[in-house]
């Protein structure tokens, strides 16, 4: 009863694909806790949020987060072909939570793209963009590539990982266009998600001339310790993508399970230096509760205090963090 309760909160899918990495023996399966629900998710912290990164205070118009000048989200869908249990984005995403976007929503957030100059780049999100049609891929490819000022699109995504099928040479060619750069933002956690059929989803992306780069989250019983990192990293750079970030678990409702500290996390990034070369080095960052920003966790951004940490934004202004 109650992983059912947890299923009616937050919506849950496993692919075929993550199915089969699960080993049914291990009461700790790494790729296990990330997909499937657990009870855990019913407790909530008095410091969790509804919205933890404050995707909300920067949105202009539906669809689209403005939070740095020069760049802008388009959460181009709300669903994903799985759903991580600690998503940042858990009360928004899944069937009956925030409805898609209609043509006239979609309109509007290329014109207002098109209305702001300052924007170079943005960045496809949601929900999981990959999930797309190859028509709208394609639409929304040509559309960006077709304001003057646009130069990169970033699309963000565990499709390759989770779902390896759909990236076939339709959708890759619908990734491009002439007059824009296109990236791709590799989501993984683990190196066990780096399945032999993933790895020919990445390869043909390479191939075909997409840069890769890569996303993780430090999660509490998948990858809190240096010997995981480093044989994930490894995975990244052995597969032609190249190490990013590297995320602090987010205040999210029903997450704290997965949450480690600060301290614990700079004292990963050290080991991890000493024990990998810096091409597979990401950059450990926190996304300030509120709408501030993301932040690298360095010395100079983070104080400790009594109360947990102080973390300076990209204004330069402090900010208290309970971890």
């Amino acid at each position: 009863m109650s992983l059912e309760l947890v299923a009616k909160k937050y919506a849950v899918a496993v692919s075929p694909t993550l199915e089969a990495l699960i080993d049914p023996t291990d009461p700790d399966d790494p790729i296990a806790r990330q997909f499937l629900p657990n009870i855990a998710e019913l407790i909530e912290t008095a410091e969790e949020r509804f919205d933890p990164i404050g995707d909300a205070a920067h949105e202009p118009i539906k669809g689209l987060v403005h939070r740095h000048s020069d760049r802008v989200l388009f959460k181009a869908v709300s669903r994903c072909p799985v759903y991580c249990r600690f998503c940042f984005r858990r009360e928004m995403v899944g069937p009956g939570k925030t409805p898609p976007l209609m043509p006239d929503d979609m309109d509007r957030a290329f014109a207002y793209i098109r209305a702001h100059e300052e924007i170079e780049e943005v960045i496809l999100t949601g929900g999981d963009p990959f999930i797309l049609s190859v028509r709208r891929a394609e639409e929304i490819t040509s559309r960006l590539a077709a304001i003057p000022h646009v130069k990169i699109i970033r699309w963000h995504t565990r499709v390759p990982m989770v779902d390896p099928e759909r990236v076939n040479d339709d959708f890759i060619a619908a990734l491009m266009a002439p007059g824009a750069t296109s990236w791709v933002a590799i989501h993984a956690n683990h190196a066990r998600e780096f399945s032999p059929t993933a790895r020919v989803a990445l390869a043909r992306l390479v191939d075909a001339g997409i840069p890769l780069v890569s996303q993780s989250v430090l999660l509490k019983g998948v990858n809190d310790n240096v010997e995981a990192l480093a044989e994930l990293m490894r995975a990244f750079l052995a597969n032609r993508v190249k190490p990013y970030y590297l995320h602090h678990p987010d205040l999210a409702r029903g997450t704290s399970h997965f949450r480690i500290s600060i301290e614990e996390g700079l004292a990963l990034m050290r080991a991890l230096r000493a024990r990998l070369s810096g091409l597979a080095q990401p950059t450990y960052v926190l996304d300030i509760p509120g709408g501030f920003g993301k932040v690298p966790l360095d010395s100079h951004n983070v104080e400790k205090t009594a109360a947990g940490h102080r973390i300076r934004d990209f204004a330069g202004e402090w900010h208290q963090y309970p971890g």
